[in-house]
């Protein structure tokens, strides 16, 4: 039976070799450094005398050559004399045109005989794979996976360090937002991944028409964010010109075929223009909305505009305005009779809201309602709309009234809950309730709108299409609806008395109507000559200066007239 064999002794320099490692003691009196053996394998690339001394081996790190020397100061501060360890990474090159091998060093240092570090024992060990996914883990924290450029939150740190260089050194430079048009369109159309190459392809164009050190993020899924250093407006407006250029010359190439791409682009001069990041990010945004508005495809610089600036703080008042008096309970319901245009009696009232102001007078309708959906208030309103017009209704069991609904509000599920609640708490009100939904509604999705209209006729209400003519429904479109009432936009019928055009107009409109079987209500009637023409012509009911404008006291008396059914 043969013995076992006993293992050798381990080969320190070997293992350490094959691990990447070496081991060094480093004489701080003298700064010689003397490594194991293996160093050779571990440096193949660097020349002994390169790796003799602490001060020829510092020459060779990167990116702070110091950075030995510093840890041991550092750590000499903690050991009180007695040693201690300390652990740094840092890179070293052979040569300017070498790459850099990424190293961590662990080392101890131990005192002299006057306290003071003297001797440094240590390993070093090779730590570029590590290094590497450091840094592309870091890559990965800042820049946006799919175009490789700053994403938004670096972005946002970048413009506000380019503030603060502007506004230290009285320079200047152009915050831009470029917009792909119409990007939706194309995930709907071929997809998010088509989608994704036009990104993509489009970052890669204005990348390069970038100058060298210019900045570029993505600010958002279809905006990219530059930052263009030392910009004046002039230079602003050509660069933007050479950006939607490089997008719309070329069409972009992608698996589903080449697709046709332009963008809008907005821009600020800052710091003239904006004191801070956000202020900066907020007036571009502004700039490129505007910019669409106009034309997509186009430019448009950030401007200060007085009426602008005068509208933005009336929005400000108007918005405190309506919260407070809606917790406060200041909105009420203003009522303008609609009445038979033979007879004169009154078939309805049509609800306008209402704020009552600390000062006691009222803002109407005009005032409160295009604030109220541009800042995303009208539901609220128009909850408490619903709350007082039912209650009305409620009260007054001889009367009809109609009450406007915002485009938001037609698919608010909270709203339709509010109204189904209501209709059982009061059993008899929904058939007396007209909903007017302005033209607009009515043409933004033709089978949404006839869900809505059924919904509600399903729950007893009426429906009246107002400010019709104004937009692009046809009458077959009504007929789909199944809407009751037709309103014919005020605009038409003000002026009939001495406008041909508007009495043809008008007058073909309510012919239409009839043969639907559709009641019609002429709006803005100024006088009785008006009047005439419309009772003459068919109309059913009018409203408007004439009858009287809407007041907040409560005109109907013990049992108006009622619009007949069919």
């Amino acid at each position: 039976m043969v013995a076992p064999r006993k293992p050798s002794r381990p080969d320190a320099s070997a293992i350490l070799s094959a691990l990447g490692q070496a081991t060094f003691v480093w004489d701080l009196v003298t700064d010689a450094l003397v490594w194991s053996d293996n160093v050779a394998a571990v440096f193949p690339e660097f020349p002994a005398p390169m790796l003799a001394t602490a001060n020829d081996f510092e020459k060779l790190i990167e990116p702070q050559p110091g950075i030995r020397r510093d840890a041991i100061v550092s750590a000499s501060a903690k050991g009180a004399g007695r040693g201690a360890r300390y652990q740094i990474e840092y890179g070293l090159r052979a040569s300017t045109t070498a790459p850099v091998i990424w190293v961590e060093e662990s080392g101890f240092w131990s005192a002299g005989a006057d306290g003071e570090p003297a001797r440094v024992v240590g390993i070093v060990r090779i730590n570029s794979d590590h290094h590497a996914r450091e840094e592309q883990l870091q890559k990965l924290s800042q820049h946006d996976p799919l175009t490789g450029e700053l994403n938004r939150s670096h972005l946002v740190v970048s413009l506000t360090e380019m503030m603060e260089e502007a506004t230290r050194f009285r320079s200047s430079f152009a915050f831009m937002l470029v917009g792909i048009d119409h990007l939706s369109r194309l995930n709907d159309a071929f997809g998010f991944d088509v989608a994704d190459e036009v990104i993509l392809d489009v970052a890669k164009r204005i990348r390069a028409r970038l100058r060298g050190g210019d900045v570029m993020g993505r600010f958002s899924g279809n905006k990219f964010g530059l930052i263009l250093k030392n910009c004046t407006p002039d230079d602003m407006n050509i660069a933007a010109q050479r950006f939607l250029a490089g997008i719309r010359d070329e069409v972009v190439p992608t698996k589903s075929g080449p697709v046709s791409v332009t963008a809008s682009i907005g821009a600020v001069n800052a710091p003239r223009y904006a004191r801070n990041a956000e202020e900066a990010m907020s007036r571009t945004q502004e700039a490129l909305e505007m910019a669409k508005a106009r034309r997509r495809g186009s430019f448009t610089m950030w401007r200060p505009n007085v009426e602008r600036d005068a509208q933005r703080r009336v929005n400000i008042r108007v918005t405190d305005e309506i919260v407070t008096a809606l917790n406060e309970r200041r909105i009420v319901m203003a009522f303008e009779p609609v009445v038979d245009t033979r007879s004169r009696k009154p078939a309805f009232y049509e609800c306008l809201v209402r704020m009552r102001r600390d000062d006691g007078q009222f803002s109407l309708a005009p005032d409160i309602v295009p604030v109220a959906e541009k800042l995303g208030l009208i539901r609220l309103v128009d909850h408490r709309v619903l709350e007082l017009v039912i209650a009305e209704l409620a009260d007054a069991p001889g009367v009809q009234m109609s009450l406007n609904i915002s485009p938001d509000t037609t698919m608010d599920p909270d709203w339709w809950s509010s109204i189904e609640t209501l209709f059982r708490a009061h059993p008899g009100v929904a058939e007396r309730m007209i909903v007017e939904i302005t033209e607009t509604v009515a043409i933004q999705d033709i089978d949404d709108v006839r869900g809505f209209v059924t919904r509600l006729k399903n729950l007893g209400c009426w429906i009246a299409i107002d400010d019709f003519g104004a937009g692009y429904t046809s009458f077959r479109n009504l007929r789909k609806l199944g809407v009751d009432i037709v309103k014919i936009d005020g605009a038409f019928v003000q002026n009939i008395a001495r406008s041909s055009d508007d009495r043809a107009f008008v007058q073909t409109l309510i012919d239409l109507a009839h043969r639907l079987d559709i009641k019609t209500v002429a709006e803005w009637v100024q006088d009785e000559e008006a009047a005439s023409f419309l009772r003459d012509w068919g109309c059913d009911y009018i409203q408007g200066r004439l009858i009287g404008l809407a007041s907040a006291s409560r005109p109907w008396g013990p049992q108006p007239a009622r619009i007949a059914q069919g």
